[in-house]
């Protein structure tokens, strides 16, 4: 499925097109790729540019066809010429990891924070990310902090886990471990291990929380099991340090499903 060398066929009527996507979305909600590319495929060398990002998706992740990077670039490089915020993230996504495309920071600086501008919360996150560690974007973390602030607010977990590092280590605002705990049992109960991994040590330290090294371990357990590094170096210390009924009861609340999350 090759992106048109010429001008796009005839675009669908609006309705048409939300009817279609709705149908395509369905059909991969149920992991049918190949049911959903060929409503996709029609409206994507019509000029759809959502539909676009979603052929370009599934070359780069190989949903419902072989993995082709080149083709998912140019698929991308279509949806986000066009102004689809989740085509200029996806192509960003390449350029950072030089995949289908020649590798350039820049130009996947510029994509992600074009999409962010558009209100993509994952680029926005990101965004934050690379203005936070001041590798690829020049550091300022203000701007590292909004963006963050507004990925938060739709739900990023990683960006809640973020501020709270912003608090605890004072980058751009006063340190502040209650607000930093705040944010990392916001990004903890959403699912983010390393979240998880630093709610568990305020716990065990009583910084910004009351001390309590059982919910300390519980946090720490769930942060281990979902992969996060950070939990390492404090999960046998808080273990040795706790009776066998309450090492068992950690184990119970780190197995129990995650408390509802705190808007």
């Amino acid at each position: 499925m090759r992106p048109p060398d010429v001008a796009a066929r005839q675009r669908p009527a609006a309705g048409s097109i939300a009817a279609q996507m709705a149908a395509a979305y369905e059909a991969s909600s149920r992991g049918n790729y190949t049911e959903a590319l060929a409503i996709w495929g029609p409206l994507a060398h019509a000029g759809v540019a959502r539909a676009q990002n979603n052929i370009g998706a599934c070359f780069s992740q190989a949903f419902g066809v072989e993995r082709d990077l080149a083709l998912a670039a140019r698929w991308l490089s279509l949806s986000a010429a066009a102004g689809d915020a989740v085509g200029r993230r996806n192509l960003a996504a390449l350029y950072f990891k030089g995949e289908g495309v020649e590798q350039s920071y820049p130009r996947s600086l510029d994509l992600y924070r074009a999409a962010a501008e558009q209100g993509d919360g994952p680029a926005q996150d990101m965004l934050s990310w690379m203005l936070l560690e001041g590798e690829i974007a020049e550091a300022d973390h203000r701007e590292a902090r909004r963006w963050a602030e507004a990925a938060a607010a739709q739900g990023v977990a990683a960006s809640m886990t973020r501020l709270g590092m912003i608090f605890h280590n004072a980058l751009g605002v006063e340190r502040d471990p209650a607000t930093a705990a705040m944010w990392w049992r916001r990004g903890a109960e959403r699912g983010d291990a390393d979240g998880q991994a630093m709610l568990g040590a305020a716990y065990y330290l009583g910084a910004g929380v009351g001390r309590d090294p059982v919910e300390a371990l519980a946090w720490l357990l769930r942060a281990r099991a979902g992969g996060s590094a950070l939990s390492k170096q404090y999960v046998q210390a808080v273990r040795t340090a706790l009776a066998g009924d309450d090492v068992a009861e950690a184990e119970r609340r780190a197995a129990a499903p995650l408390p509802e999350p705190v808007s």
